[in-house]
């Protein structure tokens, strides 16, 4: 399947990079044609879509392209960063009642892959700075609460030991009276509870610490950082040992068990992590090798982009973000914040009957697309696909919540939104089919590259697939079935093309072959 590009000044809704109307009903040419396109190497991304900043709501697009201008890198980092802010806003505190029993709660987690140079720092820091703004504020306001709650904290230990005390020099009637009281006032005592100082956003912290950021902040945080280094954390940098407990039950709103020391076991029955990462390209390749994150379905909860750098094309005297541009994104954010933070029960929000509509058919492509040797039938996409449609609704309550603000909790999600999440959906789908193609993760990749090598090795015009299976190694090939995936991928690749099959004979007997020719290119490397 070849994936289309978005070009310049095209809507985002008419992109489909992975989905083209009528792409499963389309009929083969009789004759194949003379002319052939570039074949694309295998390992490399298709002509991958940019960010579709058009599906955003209007602040936060205006945000994310003047941020892209102003620093001259893609719009995928800054689109990626405020996806990862509405999602610190509002995780933990919406979910999306889909259908039925089906819940999905809106937090993301988002990794963004540039090389060294790409100025990350600085959009991840301009993306983030409303929320430390807004994190500052609420310490500030929670001082007050919190050395009322101490005070009376402390007050309440020492009535206790005081009542404790003066039943232990008592006796008979009046001991076991004054010994009732110092229980009740040691209970008391243990009920004050010190709020935790607010936080929205860590960066290098530990597993255990994570989850103890969790319990205190009331089941949400968010880790933003442009470094990769969690992800050593992850794999065991301090421990020895991977931790990814934490991280599975942070995206999925799985029951968490938090063990803190000196204190009694504490369960979240809904933990919300965001994750907004910008690493280098060099990490996809370090986290497919770590134990694991493949088999455990840390690398499916991933939402990935490879963008292409800008470092040698940069304009080096680029539009300023604009004031106005800037303050609106910091105060909707703001607005989003607080809003949210006061729904400690997480609001429930709703399809309408055309969002439904715009998620079925999306669900049916999806599907589609995860049959054998279809798009997303890999060895590591079959684990992210089926969290797909999902993603898409998760991005469909953030969308609509950065729309409405407050007035969303009781507005169903439209159609509108549900179209535009479904754009960003198609967006980070091609750039998962990149990614984990750039891990190496992908079976049928590797067995594509098999045979390309050995056409290569053997130039001719073409072959049928009973003779290239004949030629290649049983290890790799046990059965004719699994040469297909690997000829799939050729054949989108442009390496080589189906022949028109013969007419079958009136004698019967067993159908032919089918026979491919391949493209120029392989035929001339070994020439």
């Amino acid at each position: 399947m070849t994936i289309p590009a978005a070009s310049p000044g095209e809507p985002y809704d008419n992109v489909s990079p992975l989905f083209p109307e009528g792409w499963d009903q389309a009929e083969p040419p009789a004759e194949p044609v003379d002319v052939w396109d570039s074949p694309i190497p295998l390992g490399q991304a298709h002509n991958l879509p940019p960010f579709p900043t058009k599906a955003l709501p209007g602040w936060l697009g205006d945000m994310v392209g003047a941020v892209a201008e102003e620093t001259q890198t893609p719009a995928d980092l800054a689109g990626g960063m405020g996806l990862a802010a509405l999602s610190t806003a509002c995780g933990g505190r919406a979910v999306i009642a889909v259908r039925g029993r089906w819940r999905e709660p809106v937090n993301l987690y988002i990794v963004i892959a540039l090389p060294p140079g790409n100025r990350k720092s600085a959009v991840v820091a301009e993306m983030t700075r409303p929320m430390l703004t807004v994190e500052k504020t609420l310490i500030e306001t929670n001082v007050k609460v919190r050395a009322e709650a101490e005070t009376t904290a402390k007050l309440a230990k020492t009535a206790a030991e005081k009542a404790a005390a003066k039943a232990a020099n008592a006796s008979g009637d009046e001991r076991a009276k004054l010994t009732a009281e110092a229980i009740d006032l040691a209970q008391a005592a243990e009920n004050v509870q010190i709020p935790a100082r607010p936080q929205l956003i860590a960066d290098d912290v530990t597993p255990e610490g994570l989850a103890s950021l969790l319990a205190e902040q009331g089941g949400r945080m968010a880790v933003i950082s442009a470094e990769g280094g969690i992800f050593d954390i992850i794999a065991g940098r301090y421990s020895g040992t991977p931790n990814l407990e934490v991280f599975l039950k942070g995206h999925a709103a799985d029951l968490l068990r938090v063990n803190r020391q000196g204190r009694d076991p504490q369960f979240l029955e809904a933990p919300a992590l965001t994750m907004g990462l910008a690493v280098q390209p060099s990490v996809f390749r370090d986290i497919a090798k770590s134990k694991g994150f493949s088999d455990r379905g840390l690398l499916a909860r991933f939402l990935y982009a490879l963008p292409k750098s800008m470092v040698g094309y940069r304009n080096i005297k680029p539009d300023l973000i604009p004031d106005t541009v800037a303050n609106a994104y910091a105060e909707n954010l703001k607005d989003l914040v607080t809003t949210m933070a006061e729904w400690t029960d997480p609001a429930v929000l709703t399809l309408s009957p055309d969002a439904n509509d715009v998620l079925l058919a999306h669900q049916d492509r999806t599907e589609k697309a995860q049959r054998p040797g279809a798009a997303l039938s890999g060895m590591d996409l079959d684990k992210w696909a089926p969290k797909l449609d999902g993603t898409v609704c998760r991005i469909a309550g953030l969308l609509h919540l950065a729309t409405h603000s407050a007035a969303g909790i009781t507005t169903p999600i439209s159609g509108e939104t549900m179209t535009s999440a479904a754009a960003i959906g198609a967006y980070y789908t091609a750039h998962a089919l990149a990614v984990f193609d750039a891990m190496g993760s992908d079976a049928h990749l590797a067995k594509a590259r098999t045979a390309l090598a050995w056409l290569v090795a053997n130039p001719r015009d073409n072959i049928s697939r009973r003779e290239l299976f004949n030629a290649l190694p049983r290890a790799d090939f046990p059965t004719v079935a699994d040469l297909d995936p690997a000829l799939t991928l050729l054949e989108d690749h442009g390496w080589i093309r189906e022949l028109p099959t013969p007419v079958p004979s009136r004698k019967g007997g067993r159908p032919k072959s089918p026979r491919y020719q391949t493209h120029p290119a392989a035929r001339q490397l070994t020439s």
